[in-house]
C-alpha cells in the first residue's frame, strides 16, 4: 500500500466543500481541516504508483475551489492501531 499525505489550499470560502468532494474521491481514506498555511490535509492511499496520478492531478486537484497542492509520499508507516491489529489475530493473551 502506497500512502500519499497530500496538503491542500483552498479558496477560503470553500473549504468545507472541498473537502466533502475530495473524501468522496476513490483512493482517498480521510481529510483533515488543518492550522497553518494549507487548508487541508488528504490521506491517499493506493497499491501502485500509478494510481497516484489518477487520484492527486487526476482527481484531486481538478476539484472546484482547490488552490494548490503539496504532496509527500510515506516510507513507511508507523502506527499503533497498525501494530495492534497485527497482534491480535486470535493469539492468547
Amino acid at each position: 500500500m502506497i500512502t500519499a499525505i497530500v496538503l491542500i489550499q483552498t479558496e477560503v470560502d470553500q473549504i468545507n466543500e472541498v473537502a466533502e468532494a475530495i473524501v468522496k474521491l476513490d483512493g482517498v481514506s480521510e481529510v483533515y481541516s488543518i492550522t497553518g498555511d494549507h487548508d487541508l490535509l488528504a490521506m491517499v492511499r493506493v497499491r501502485h504508483h500509478d494510481e497516484l496520478a489518477e487520484v492527486i492531478p487526476g482527481r484531486l486537484n481538478k476539484v472546484p475551489g482547490v488552490v494548490h497542492t503539496d504532496t509527500h509520499i510515506a516510507f513507511r508507516t508507523y502506527s499503533r492501531h497498525d501494530l495492534e491489529s497485527v497482534f491480535s489475530l486470535g493469539m492468547p493473551d
